[in-house]
């Protein structure tokens, strides 16, 4: 067991939910503290206020993960008589950074979205509005026939090849290379100034743009030649579809007022609003973290008959029912479903890379509505 830094959970977070996923407005990322810092346990919340970082304070943690950045527009002073100001001083005072994984969580395979579906019973999920796509790559590269599977095994454990439920996945062709050693080189095979031809294999493997790098430094180490012949090509189709929200079905039919007594249960809330199309059973259900009024048009192209979602406006909610769309709205605060999946998350994370880190759920309601 190792000590764990800041920058060790940082690494884990975006291992499951890289920046890339947020939203170019959406400051993610560590927001006080340094990536050096050493610690031993680490508080999850929705936000950062000051009874949370008292919290985080009394148990020791010396870092926050929390959905909602609390630096979200641009500061132009750092005032401790203001309530934000307050906050970010007791965080130094108490040598506890703070992180936040907002839009990418929201985004995530596994993230915020998911677990709300999940909590609700949905099946057969699927992404409710797409906004990641990463380019897919294949690369081609020519090695002696007594190469293949060590190249073929640097390539997978870079990451290479994998596709769906599949890793390792390659395609080999033979064929006869050709070149001539000039001065200067430091040939495998062949001698210099005399033409040779070799038995070749071309082994081609698709990637992810996120890991074009470490495949392409893997195979060069891993390849005999002194100048290994390869080729990488964009292609057009994709591994993988991210995007924000998810959609599903239920196990069975029901009426919108049992579905929204069932959201109610499940996601602990007291009290929620609901928008009637007038449908005589939900069964297709899109669902959406935080503020997902405007989501609504993308909830009917995908079949949907109700949405869950927070902080709906009065005219998305007129606006809406009139597509044949409705809604259920249970609060923005149901995001704090977050606390215990990412707590559970890291812990299985840090447990493989054995870091003496210890994660702990925030006990304070963040909730700003009180209902009567």
């Amino acid at each position: 067991m190792r000590k764990a830094k800041v920058s060790d959970i940082i690494r884990l977070m975006e291992e499951w939910a890289p920046k890339k996923f947020a939203y170019d407005w959406d400051p993610v990322g560590l927001q006080i503290g340094s990536p050096e810092t050493e610690l031993d346990k680490v508080l999850i919340t929705l936000d950062v206020t000051e009874e949370v970082v008292s919290e985080a304070a009394d148990m020791g943690a010396g870092m926050i993960i929390a959905h909602h950045p609390p630096i979200f527009k641009p500061m132009k002073a750092l005032r401790t008589d203001t309530p934000q100001g307050a906050v970010i001083e007791a965080c130094i005072r108490n040598g506890i950074s703070v992180y936040a994984s907002h839009t990418n969580l929201d985004v995530a395979p596994g993230g915020v979205n998911d677990m709300l579906a999940e909590r609700l019973g949905l099946q057969d999920l699927s992404v409710l509005s797409e906004t990641y796509v990463e380019p897919l790559f294949k690369l081609a590269v020519y090695t002696p026939h007594d190469s293949v599977e060590t190249v073929r095994e640097a390539l997978g454990r870079a990451g290479a090849g994998a596709i769906g439920d599949y890793v390792n996945c390659t395609y080999e062709i033979e064929g006869t290379g050709r070149f001539t050693p000039s001065e200067g080189a430091d040939p495998y095979i062949g001698e210099i100034g005399k033409s040779e031809s070799v038995e070749e294999t071309k082994i081609e493997v698709v990637l992810t743009a996120s890991i074009r790098n470490r495949v392409e430094r893997a195979m060069i180490e891993a390849h005999p030649y002194e100048e290994p012949a390869y080729d990488f090509f964009v292609l057009d189709q994709r591994l993988e579809e991210y995007g924000i929200g998810r959609i599903g079905r239920l196990e069975e039919a029901m009426t919108l007022d049992s579905f929204a007594e069932l959201v109610k249960d499940r996601l602990g809330v007291p009290a929620l609003r609901v928008v009637d199309s007038g449908k005589e059973e939900i069964r297709t259900v899109a669902v959406l973290g935080g503020s997902g009024g405007k989501y609504g048009q993308d909830a009917v192209a995908r079949g949907a008959d109700v949405l869950v979602t927070g902080d709906v406006d009065y005219h998305t909610a007129q606006d809406t029912a009139l597509l044949g769309l409705s809604i259920v709205d249970p609060g923005h605060h149901i995001e704090r479903i977050m606390v215990g999946g990412v707590a559970k998350k890291l812990e299985e994370m840090a447990g493989k890379e054995k870091l003496g880190c210890t994660f702990h759920q925030s006990s304070v309601i963040t909730e700003p509505f009180r209902f009567m």
